[in-house]
């Protein structure tokens, strides 16, 4: 028998590097990403929450935010944002962002980086600002090209460097050495949820 059709679920992501990472643990999951809205920070899904919650009805969505500092934890958020969730909807936060997922590979991100593995916080639920902390390590990396793309140059302003969301999405793209999600689960209680709910989602 010819194997099953992939489930393309449709989403919304904050940014370029949520999607990719949603492509990755949808890939995981034995799904496809298809169409994928948003891009444009969070504050533009929480205007179309309601929306993407009515399309869900007839085929299956992902919503994925970061928790910032908006709430103490996830549950709180998620009611505000969704009170009465599609059953076809998966609203997804990440604790307290993406980059704490990402940082959940220690091993792996470490020799991307090219920094010391012991350099890579343990914990990184518990950072309050998981973005800086990777544009800190990627700081003092032993590879002057990693430096220059993630860490801002004094002049500009930015909180990143210029080719930041191009580094990490190669990071989470590479099946062969880049980011490996079920490993970066065992750190990371919020990713563990949503592969989960990625999987139910799937076969439902």
């Amino acid at each position: 028998m010819p194997d099953s059709p992939l489930v393309v679920v449709s989403a919304a992501v904050e940014g370029i590097v949520d999607e990719a990472v949603l492509r990755r643990l949808l890939e995981g999951a034995g799904a496809s990403l298809g169409a994928v809205h948003g891009k444009k920070g969070k504050s533009h899904l929480r205007l179309r929450i309601t929306g993407y919650n009515q399309a869900a009805r007839f085929s299956p969505w992902v919503v994925l935010i970061d928790l910032d500092q908006d709430a103490e934890c996830a549950p709180p958020l998620r009611r505000t944002w969704l009170p009465d969730s599609s059953p076809r909807l998966c609203l997804r936060i990440a604790v307290r962002a993406v980059e704490a997922w990402i940082l959940a590979d220690r091993e792996r991100l470490a020799l991307f980086l090219a920094v010391t593995r012991a350099s890579v916080p343990q914990e990184p639920e518990k950072l309050p600002d998981p973005k800086s902390v990777l544009v800190h390590l990627a700081k003092h990396s032993r590879r002057r090209d990693i430096r220059e793309d993630m860490f801002p140059r004094a002049a500009g302003g930015r909180r990143v460097g210029p080719a930041y969301s191009s580094r990490l999405i190669e990071f989470v793209s590479d099946h062969s050495a880049g980011w490996r999600p079920e490993v970066a689960a065992g750190s990371s209680e919020s990713l563990r949820r949503c592969l989960a709910s990625l999987r139910a989602l799937v076969t439902a």
